[in-house]
């Protein structure tokens, strides 16, 4: 088992297009339905393996493109420490003043740790200021306990 890292920032109302954070329903809507939902089916079919958007469920993260892997590990120490790294590094723009105390970052990332450890996956949100928005993903692979048919993106 191994680890992948995911970091996304962005603007608060990109974050929010659910639509492009989910997969598409297994069944198409049919040819004869409303055109702007066949049109909105097929654009989420094509765009949600892609877009940069953090999906709604963490395992997802897996069927991206490599290029959203911000780092690899086998041990789980190693990615939640690059995760509380991620949190120092922006901690300064989080909004809450409680999400900056260190006491809290630190539980975050022992939380992480152990998380992972045992195959769970590792999803947070923060609020940035301007409104923008900090998503921190740890998810494990080969395989992932959630989603285990999912394959490694780096393969």
């Amino acid at each position: 088992m191994h680890y992948h890292g995911y970091l996304w920032t962005g603007a608060k109302q990109r974050f929010d297009d659910e639509a492009l954070r989910r997969p598409p329903h297994p069944d198409p809507p049919s040819a004869d339905g409303k055109p702007e939902l066949v049109q909105r089916y097929k654009e989420v079919k094509t765009e949600f393996p892609v877009v940069d958007l953090p999906p709604l469920e963490t395992a997802y993260w897996l069927i991206k493109p490599r290029k959203l892997v911000r780092g690899t590990w086998r041990r789980p120490k190693e990615a939640a420490e690059w995760f509380g790294e991620r949190l120092t590094e922006h901690a300064p723009r989080f909004v809450s003043e409680s999400d900056r105390e260190g006491a809290r970052m630190a539980m975050l990332v022992n939380s992480a740790s152990d998380r992972i450890g045992w195959g769970g996956d590792v999803s947070h949100g923060f609020y940035l200021e301007r409104p923008a928005f900090l998503s921190l993903a740890l998810v494990c692979c080969s395989s992932n306990r959630a989603m285990p048919g999912l394959e490694c993106p780096l393969r």
